[in-house]
């Protein structure tokens, strides 16, 4: 598989992830304002995806810059568009600030030294964040038994990460240790990130995967066909509050309820010290007709009034443990994720 994002010929090229599973094709960007519109369109996404894109926009849009003089008020220009991208996603933030404080930290220097630093420090992030994902692999599968019957939600694999994944890395990691592992995917409704993306990956690895509609999974826990759930996370308050895909929030209460484990996987730079709690987290509403159509297909009328929020908060009392590339922190997380 073509890498989800990468820096070639100075191009951003990445993996189109509104055409899979049916067709691999990839998305080509000369300017940050492609690489804007690659994430507001759902291109790439998945926060630390996203962290690597803005890095890459960043660099590309200061490679672009024809006059050295205006390099600070352009680079403002620059991480504005990005920043206003999607609100939700941690990582693009981070991203941004990381890429600003190179520049602030470098900037006596000539412009052609500015250009490459800049790119330099974003495919470091790209790097950083493969390696981030396989340690959160390596933590998180201790926590996985032989035989387990794994819920995930949502897509958090390689496609939504620069590469392996975060509540995929834990299930790609435990897989190679115990190979009897099952995992149940919820189709991830409106945009089906589980039955497109996450079934096309695990599949494409041979690792047994079952789809479910996402109002099946609090059945199969009933019935003890689940045994275990792990998530991404797109932003993490202070005290452990989680912000990932609509729908999490229902899967945690029902694992609760069913006196399942339910495991938050994410790197730490999607955690937001800022936010005391989630109901500060900022939740992106995204176009109805995502919800009124399948693909291209009304599956409603069209003036159907909808709610599209894509995002939900699952409370800090519902997340068993939060596991991050330098740990794996329990609660009380205002104390744990703090000291990690």
């Amino acid at each position: 598989m073509h890498p989800t994002i990468e820096w070639k010929e100075n191009k951003v090229i990445m993996i189109d992830q509104r055409k899979l599973p049916e067709e691999e094709t990839y998305w080509e960007c000369t300017d940050h304002e492609q690489v804007a519109q690659a994430i507001e369109k759902m291109v790439i996404r998945g926060a630390p995806a996203i962290g690597v894109a803005a890095g890459y926009g960043v660099a590309l849009g200061l490679m672009n810059i024809k006059e050295e003089k205006n390099m600070s008020a352009e680079l403002d220009k620059i991480t504005e568009r990005l920043r206003k991208t999607r609100p939700t996603a941690r990582n693009l933030f981070w991203a941004l600030e990381r890429m600003q404080k190179v520049f602030l930290k470098n900037k006596k220097k000539s412009f052609s030294e500015i250009k490459q630093i800049v790119l330099l420090e974003a495919q470091r992030i790209e790097k950083e964040d493969i390696e981030t994902c396989q340690r959160i692999g390596a933590r998180g599968a201790r926590l996985v038994n032989k035989q387990e019957r794994i819920l995930t939600h949502c897509n958090a694999g390689a496609l939504a990460t620069a590469g392996y994944g975060t509540a995929l890395g834990v299930v790609r990691t435990s897989f190679k240790k115990h190979n009897d592992i099952q995992v149940f995917a919820s189709e991830t409704r409106p945009f089906l990130q589980g039955a497109r993306l996450t079934c096309w990956e695990l599949y494409r690895d041979s690792i047994p995967v079952i789809l479910i509609t996402d109002n099946m999974a609090g059945y199969l826990m009933n019935k003890g066909e689940i045994s275990l759930v792990v998530t991404g996370a797109d932003r993490i308050a202070a005290n452990g509050d989680t912000a990932n895909k609509i729908g999490t929030y229902a899967a945690a209460v029902l694992a609760k309820e069913n006196k399942i484990p339910f495991y938050v996987a994410a790197p730490l730079s999607t955690i937001d010290f800022n936010l005391e709690n989630g109901n500060q987290i900022p939740i992106e509403e995204r176009d109805p007709d995502e919800v009124r159509k399948m693909g291209e297909t009304y599956i409603t009328l069209p003036e159907i009034k909808v709610r599209n929020p894509a995002f939900d908060v699952t409370p800090a009392r519902y997340i068993t443990a939060i596991i991050t590339e330098k740990g794996i922190a329990r609660p009380p997380y205002q104390q744990s994720l703090a000291h990690l």
